[in-house]
C-alpha cells in the first residue's frame, strides 16, 4: 500500500495535460521544457532510491550526484516505468479518468457555447447540452487522434502501453488480404469479370465511358503549360434546374452541354451493382413527385450527376439543408462510389491478366493506379454526415435483402459517429434550418477510411489501403500538420482524383484555414513510396499531374468570395469546371416582419485590403456618434468577423462607453448577464458576434436599434436579426433604427439582403440609401 501511495502522490504533481499526454503518447509533449522530464523522473529515482535504502536517505544529494551518469543512461527505461503505473494502478488510472474528463469539460466550456438556460429571460432552453453547440473549430495543433493508417483494432488498448511509444501501423492479416488490391482477382466478383472483359474488348464502350476517357486521357506538355498560364474561356447556359451555368476551360471551347429531360440508368455507364441499387435507394425522393418525369432521378440530381459524370468540376452555391441537402448527398455518393468501383475492377481485371500472361513478359498496358491507393476525399462538417454518407454505400451495394455485404468495424463505427436520441432536451426550441444542420452528431473533428472491395465494406481502414477518406477539415488540419512538425502525413492525398466538400459555408464558420489548407497540400508527389508498384502507377500521376485530372465538387448555401476562390484558384480540372451563378431577385429583406427604417451606408475603400481598417474609422467616426446619445439606448452591433469584434472591444473599453458583449467563447453565466443588462437597459450597447448566433440562435430581447456592422454572410440571419425587434414590449416603432455598413466589395451579400436589382442601383448611386419595410415588401 505504501509504494501504490507513493506512485499516486507523484502522478498527483503531473498536471491534468501532462497526464493524459503520458498515458496517449508515452512521451512527453514538446510544449514542456525537458527540464520538466529530468526533474520526474529524478524524483521517482530519489523515492525508489529513499524506499529500498532508507539509511542512505540523509546522503541522498550525494548519491543523486554520484548516480547523475546513470541517470542519463536509464533515462528512458525509468521514464516508462513511471508510465506504467498509469495502467497498473487502477486507484490512479481512474483518478486520472476523472482528471481528464475535468479537464475536457473545462476545455470545451471556455471554448464551446454553453447553453441558454436563462430562467431570468423567462425562456425554457435550460436541458440545452453543451455538445450540441460546437462554435469554436478546435486548434490544429491537436494530437489527441492517430496518424493515417494506426487505428486501433477493437478492443485493442495501447493507450498506456510505454511499447506503444512508436505506433505501427494498423494491420489485420485477415482483412488485409481480404481488401488488398494487389492479392484478389476479378474471377472472385460473379458475374462482373465477364461484364468487364466485355467492355474493355469493345472499342465503343472504351470511347464513351466517362470514366476511361478522362483516367486514359494522356495530356502533353504543351496543353499542361497552355492550362498554368493561359485564362480560361467562358459560355453562359441555362438549364431548367440548375438555373444559369458558366462553363469555363482553358484547353478548347466547350460544347454545348443541355440537360436530358429523362436519363436511360445504361447510358450512365454505372457499375453493375449500382444500376439496380440505385433507383431503390433513390426511391424515397421520387416518392414525393406527383408526376416524376424520370423513375431514376429528380430534376435538381439528373443535371447534377450529368455534369459529375462529365468529370468536370461543379460548384453549386444552393444547398439548403431543409429541402435538397440529401438529394444532392444521394447524387454525390452515387458518383464517388461508381468511380471507386470502376477504378478498382480495372485493377482486378489486369490483375488477372498479369497472372495469365507469360513470366519475363513485359507489359506497359497496366498503368491503372496512382502513387498511393485513396482515390476519393470527401470533406462534410459533423460526424453525422459521415455517418449518413456510409450509409448510402451500404445501400447502394446492398443488392437485395438476401445479399447483404459484409461491412467490417460496423458496430464501432455507430458507436463513435451515432447519436443518442434522448441527448436532445425536448424543451430546445430553434428555426427549422437550424435543427436540419446540427442534426445527430455535431462532433467536427473526425477522419475514417473506408475500402470497398467486390462484395465487402471494411470501415476504419488504414488511409494507404483506403479507397475512400471521410473526415472534416479540423480532421485533416490535425493529420498534415504545419512545417517543422515531426507527426505530420499528406502522402495519401497524392493520387486523390475526386474531391467532395460539402457544406462548404459551415467552414466559414468553423475555421476556414483549415480548409485552405487542405488545398495546399492535395495532390503533391508523396515523400515516399508507400510499397507502390510503379510499372503499374499512371504516367499523369509520375508526371505529378494529378490535379489536372481532379474533379472538385463543391456544393454550399451562398455565394461567397472565399469559397470562391477556392473554386477559381486550385481546380485545374482540364475537362473544364461548371459554376451555377444564379442571382437572387428579392432578398432576406422581403422576410423582415416589422416596420423598419433600413439605412445603407456606404462606405469607400481603395482596395480590398484596405477595407477593414475603412469600415472601422467609418464606423467610430460617422456611426458610432449618433449612437452615444443615452436616446439611443438598447443598440444592438451585428459584428460578422471574430477579429473585428475584438477590435471594437477593446475600442469600447478604452473610452469607457456603457456596453457589453457575447461571442461564441462567452460562457453560459456571462450570456445570461449580457442579456439581463441589454434588455433592462442597464447597458447601452450589445456586441453581438455571427458566430455566436449561427450556433445559438438565441431570442435578445429589447432591441431598439440595430447596426450591422458588415453585411451577414448568410441572408437570412438578417431577416431574423430585424424580426427580433418584434420580442421588445415597451419599444415604439417609430424609435426603431437599422444602419448597415457596406461597400462596394459586398456586392454578393448585398444582393443577396436587397435583391439583385435594387443593389445595382445602390452600388451605382454611391450614396447612403434609406429603405422602409412595412412587413410585406
Amino acid at each position: 500500500m505504501g509504494k501504490r501511495r507513493g506512485e499516486r502522490e507523484l502522478l498527483r504533481s503531473l498536471s491534468k495535460k501532462q497526464k493524459k499526454h503520458l498515458r496517449e503518447f508515452g512521451e512527453e509533449h514538446p510544449f514542456f521544457d525537458k527540464v520538466f522530464a529530468c526533474c520526474l523522473i529524478e524524483r521517482y529515482y530519489c523515492w525508489r532510491y529513499t524506499r529500498v535504502f532508507p539509511f542512505q536517505s540523509e546522503n541522498s544529494d550525494k548519491s543523486s550526484a554520484e548516480s547523475d551518469s546513470e541517470t542519463e543512461v536509464e533515462q528512458v527505461s525509468v521514464y516508462h516505468k513511471l508510465l506504467a503505473t498509469l495502467k497498473t494502478s487502477p486507484e490512479s488510472e481512474s483518478e486520472e479518468e476523472e482528471d481528464e474528463s475535468e479537464s475536457e469539460e473545462g476545455g470545451e466550456s471556455e471554448a464551446e457555447m454553453d447553453s441558454e438556460g436563462s430562467q431570468e429571460m423567462g425562456e425554457a432552453d435550460g436541458g440545452e447540452e453543451d455538445k450540441n453547440d460546437v462554435p469554436e473549430p478546435k486548434e490544429a495543433t491537436d494530437t489527441a487522434e492517430q496518424m493515417p493508417g494506426q487505428e486501433q483494432a477493437d478492443g485493442a488498448d495501447t493507450s498506456c502501453d510505454p511499447s506503444c511509444e512508436v505506433i505501427e501501423e494498423f494491420t489485420d492479416v485477415k482483412h488485409e488480404s481480404e481488401f488488398s488490391l494487389e492479392t484478389n482477382f476479378m474471377e472472385e466478383e460473379s458475374g462482373d469479370c465477364n461484364a468487364d472483359k466485355r467492355d474493355s474488348n469493345s472499342s465503343q464502350a472504351f470511347s464513351e465511358d466517362p470514366f476511361k476517357q478522362h483516367m486514359d486521357k494522356e495530356l502533353e506538355e504543351k496543353e499542361v503549360e497552355k492550362m498554368s498560364t493561359l485564362p480560361k474561356t467562358s459560355s453562359q447556359s441555362k438549364w431548367p434546374r440548375l438555373g444559369q451555368l458558366t462553363f469555363c476551360s482553358t484547353l478548347e471551347k466547350h460544347k454545348t452541354l443541355k440537360a436530358d429531360k429523362e436519363v436511360d440508368v445504361k447510358q450512365l455507364y454505372l457499375h453493375k451493382p449500382l444500376q439496380s441499387t440505385w433507383p431503390k435507394v433513390n426511391k424515397q425522393f421520387l416518392s414525393s413527385m406527383n408526376k416524376p418525369s424520370d423513375p431514376t432521378f429528380t430534376p435538381l440530381q439528373r443535371e447534377l450527376f450529368c455534369i459529375m459524370n462529365t468529370y468536370r468540376d461543379l460548384f453549386y452555391p444552393e444547398r439548403n439543408a431543409l429541402t435538397n441537402g440529401e438529394e444532392i448527398r444521394h447524387a454525390y455518393c452515387l458518383h464517388a462510389l461508381n468511380h471507386v468501383l470502376k477504378a478498382n475492377a480495372q485493377v482486378l481485371s489486369n490483375n488477372a491478366k498479369r497472372r495469365d500472361q507469360k513470366p519475363g513478359t513485359a507489359n506497359d498496358d497496366y498503368r491503372d493506379q496512382g502513387l498511393t491507393r485513396p482515390k476519393v476525399l470527401m470533406i462534410v462538417p459533423f460526424r453525422e454526415c459521415a455517418l449518413r454518407i456510409v450509409h448510402i454505400f451500404i445501400s447502394l451495394l446492398e443488392v437485395n435483402d438476401k445479399k447483404k455485404i459484409d461491412v467490417s468495424n460496423k458496430k464501432r463505427f455507430k458507436g463513435e459517429f451515432g447519436s443518442d436520441p434522448e441527448e436532445k432536451p425536448p424543451n430546445l426550441k430553434r428555426p427549422e434550418d437550424y435543427e436540419a444542420v446540427f442534426a445527430g452528431n455535431i462532433d467536427d473533428h473526425f477522419r475514417i477510411g473506408v475500402a470497398i472491395l467486390q462484395k465487402s465494406m471494411r470501415l476504419y481502414a488504414p488511409f494507404y489501403s483506403s479507397d475512400i477518406i471521410i473526415a472534416s477539415p479540423l480532421g485533416m488540419r490535425t493529420i498534415i500538420g504545419a512545417e517543422g512538425e515531426k507527426k505530420r502525413d499528406f502522402d495519401f492525398l497524392s493520387s486523390i482524383e475526386v474531391l467532395i466538400i460539402d457544406q462548404a459555408d459551415i467552414y466559414l464558420m468553423q475555421n476556414w484555414e483549415h480548409v485552405l489548407h487542405l488545398m495546399k497540400h492535395i495532390n503533391l508527389l508523396p515523400l515516399d513510396p508507400h510499397g507502390v508498384d510503379f510499372s503499374r502507377v499512371r504516367m499523369l500521376n509520375l508526371n505529378n499531374w494529378s490535379k489536372y485530372y481532379r474533379q472538385t465538387l463543391l456544393f454550399s448555401a451562398l455565394q461567397d468570395p472565399q469559397i470562391n476562390s477556392i473554386f477559381n484558384k486550385h481546380c485545374f480540372n482540364y475537362t473544364g469546371q461548371v459554376a451555377v451563378r444564379n442571382v437572387p431577385l428579392s432578398g432576406s429583406i422581403s422576410h423582415v416582419v416589422v416596420q423598419l427604417p433600413h439605412v445603407f451606408r456606404r462606405l469607400e475603400a481603395e482596395n480590398l485590403t484596405s477595407v477593414i481598417e475603412t469600415r472601422f474609422q467609418f464606423f467610430i467616426n460617422k456611426v458610432l456618434p449618433e449612437y452615444r446619445d443615452a436616446i439611443m439606448s438598447h443598440t444592438l452591433i451585428y459584428v460578422p468577423s471574430y477579429f473585428d469584434y475584438v477590435r471594437l472591444r477593446n475600442y469600447f473599453k478604452k473610452e469607457d462607453l456603457n456596453f457589453t458583449h457575447i461571442c461564441e467563447y462567452t460562457k453560459k453565466a456571462g450570456i445570461c448577464r449580457a442579456r439581463r443588462f441589454f434588455l433592462k437597459g442597464e447597458k447601452q450597447f450589445l456586441l453581438f458576434t455571427e458566430r455566436f448566433h449561427f450556433y445559438k440562435r438565441y431570442m435578445i430581447k429589447g432591441i431598439r436599434n440595430l447596426i450591422f456592422y458588415e453585411l451577414p454572410t448568410y441572408s437570412h440571419f438578417y431577416s431574423e436579426i430585424c424580426n427580433m425587434m418584434k420580442a421588445t414590449d415597451n419599444g415604439v416603432d417609430a424609435t426603431w433604427t437599422c444602419t448597415v455598413l457596406y461597400s462596394k466589395y459586398d456586392a454578393q451579400k448585398l444582393a443577396a439582403v436587397v435583391g439583385i436589382d435594387r443593389a445595382a442601383q445602390m452600388l451605382q448611386s454611391k450614396k447612403d440609401v434609406h429603405l422602409f419595410v412595412t412587413g410585406e415588401n
